[in-house]
């Protein structure tokens, strides 16, 4: 089973950027973003309301512990690549909080986090695997249906971003940036690509060197989160009527 799983892990097609399957995620994004929320509104009572939220994040909660497992099976798991210390990781990790719990504060912190990591999902995925490549769907419901479920709470639980929501979560952000950074140097690692650039195109080749790329990432992230408290206003005001 190990080789058979290693074998897999490693054989695949080289993604394409704006190639067929990322236009194709995309579209499929924008359709579920659209049609999910409307369909729950109209369609489904309370309880299946609730029910499709659950799904919707466990879906996406699952994608990291299926791939620990691969790389566990196919004896590839490194700590030095696997750790939960992207914050795409961790934002899949707490969104059953949001999706079946409905905790304020965490929705908070996803919102504004996966809006911002919206942006470069979908212009820049960092990702090598091509469609069908288990990766090439992690990636996807990682990030666009993590997205699709942040508007789901808006449009039908009622839960809004706020201003405090947005300080609290670049306070976050910086607290996530520490921990990352004591452990890649503790492990000697790369994790949330502080130590050095990811290997594949992303927003970070524009934002000069390392180390200052980090501080103007920081600015970039500030301005992302404030675009995405002003799309939930354009949301509110001409969607949730």
């Amino acid at each position: 089973m190990r080789s058979a799983v290693a074998e897999y892990l490693n054989n695949y097609n080289s993604f394409e950027l704006f190639g067929l399957s990322h236009l194709t995620a995309n579209l499929v994004f924008i359709f579920l973003l659209i049609f999910l929320p409307w369909y729950s509104k109209s369609r489904l009572n309370v309880s299946r309301q609730k029910y499709l939220g659950n799904i919707l994040g466990l879906l996406v909660f699952i994608n990291y512990p299926i791939w620990l497992l691969l790389e566990i099976l196919g004896g590839s798991f490194d700590v030095k690549l696997h750790l939960p210390l992207h914050l795409c990781r961790v934002a899949n990790l707490l969104l059953p909080f949001v999706m079946v719990r409905r905790n304020e504060f965490i929705f908070q912190i996803l919102f504004f986090w996966g809006l911002s990591g919206m942006f470069q999902a979908i212009m820049t995925p960092d990702i090598v695997q091509d469609f069908p490549h288990f990766h090439y769907f992690r990636f996807f419901i990682a990030h666009h249906l993590m997205i699709v479920s942040l508007l789901y709470v808006i449009m039908i639980y009622k839960m809004e971003p706020t201003l405090k929501g947005l300080k609290n979560s670049f306070i976050g952000l910086n607290l996530f940036l520490l921990i990352s950074f004591i452990a890649n140097i503790l492990l000697d690692a790369n994790y949330f690509w502080i130590m050095e650039k990811p290997p594949m195109s992303s927003i970070l080749d524009y934002l000069g060197p390392w180390p200052w790329y980090i501080l103007s990432a920081e600015f970039v992230a500030l301005a992302h989160f404030s675009l995405a408290y002003f799309i939930f206003i354009l949301i509110k005001k001409y969607l949730t009527k």
